[in-house]
């Protein structure tokens, strides 16, 4: 394909597949400081071309599913396999009247990772190495500790994460403020000091409330607040990140859905470090350009859930700090997928051996979950 492709042959699509499996948690609710839900739903879509298929998926409402079949899958079919960012620009312009953020970026992200997925195999090489590599593996933090856990459950996942060598772990707060300071404090105890403590309110406070919780957390040594306040409360969160503790970290940007989402924030100055997900933000072509807007701005970046779809294009952003170890993302892409990294020594190592992302999904096992 390589040398058809020299010859300035395309390799055109020919098939776009699209399937959605809801997975039921491991515990009967989990949540966080804004809502609860009791499964979660993944969207794949595989696109076939020159007798390869690459794989892509989102974490969506099965709606996702209907906007790339009805939608998407016709604008990127015929199209070059190799043109992902004349596929990208071509998805982008077919949703203008549906509305480019929730639904509609993350169909373009599901599509978009299956292409670039579809265009390293053709070229039997990684996808990391297809992009081009900064950083052999980039580290994970442990993220769960629902505020649904017992304090129990909350130690056990936290400290066995860092007895794993993941020397940074995050839980969820919001739900109760006297409470949150207690279940920091249990979380502190259960890690030791060696290792760091992120939280996530999930927007749940209120801006002051977000700012005295900052202060009470850093006897817990808490080096990471994501969301304290709503995320499209600019103003509010540039208030959080000029006057919390020097010590800990204002994060936000996993809302973000197309460039000029993570444009506001920057200019806001809304965080110390901004977040992007690949599974919302119009997959690895989106991913790669809010790294240069972090890179344009020295500001780190890390990458939000679904640690499977992150490794190898975290591994080529110049800015990437980390990657978000999700347990209920973690737990389905074992589930649903062969070649699923495991991180050794707190960090994820891409198998470059592989083509592609690494992974193959296994569709006898994921059927029983299909919608």
């Amino acid at each position: 394909m390589g040398r058809a492709r020299a010859m300035g042959s395309a390799i055109p699509i020919e098939q776009v597949t699209v399937s959605a499996y809801r997975v039921p948690t491991d515990v009967p609710v989990e949540s966080d400081g804004s809502l609860e839900w009791d499964s979660t739903t993944m969207v794949l879509v595989e696109v076939c071309a020159g007798d390869v298929t690459g794989i892509g998926y989102t974490y969506a409402d099965a709606a996702t599913a209907v906007v790339i079949r009805d939608t998407l899958a016709r604008e990127v079919c015929g199209m070059d396999a190799m043109a992902t960012g004349k596929c990208w620009a071509a998805m982008v312009a077919s949703i203008r009247n549906l509305g480019r953020p929730g639904i509609a970026a993350m169909a373009i992200s599901a599509l978009d990772v299956a292409l670039w997925d579809l265009k390293a195999k053709l070229l039997d090489v990684a996808l990391v190495t297809l992009i081009g590599p900064v950083r052999e593996e980039v580290p994970v933090y442990g993220s769960g500790g629902f505020t649904s856990y017992s304090v129990s459950q909350l130690q056990s996942q936290l400290d066995g994460w860092v007895r794993d060598g993941i020397t940074r772990v995050k839980m969820k707060i919001g739900r109760d403020a006297e409470a949150d300071v207690l279940r920091i404090a249990s979380a502190r105890q259960a890690i030791g000091n060696s290792a760091e403590l992120f939280v996530d309110a999930n927007g749940a406070y209120p801006r002051k409330l977000a700012l005295a919780q900052a202060e009470r957390f850093v006897d817990s040594q808490v080096s990471w607040f994501e969301e304290p306040v709503y995320h499209l409360d600019l103003e509010g969160l540039r208030l959080c990140r000029d006057r919390a503790p020097a010590t800990m970290e204002i994060s936000v940007g996993e809302y973000g859905y197309d460039p000029m989402d993570f444009v506001h924030l920057i200019e806001a100055g809304a965080m110390d470090v901004l977040q992007a997900d690949a599974s919302r933000c119009e997959g690895i072509t989106g991913l790669m350009l809010v790294d240069s807007l972090c890179d344009a701005h020295s500001i780190p970046l890390s990458t939000h859930c679904a640690p499977s779809l992150h490794a190898h294009p975290a591994c080529a952003a110049k800015r990437v700090r980390h990657v978000e170890y999700f347990h209920d993302h973690v737990r389905i892409e074992k589930m649903f997928f062969d070649g699923v990294l495991t991180p050794v020594g707190g960090a994820l190592c891409p198998d470059v051996s592989r083509p592609g992302l690494g992974l193959a999904f296994k569709h006898a096992d994921a059927a029983p979950y299909a919608l």
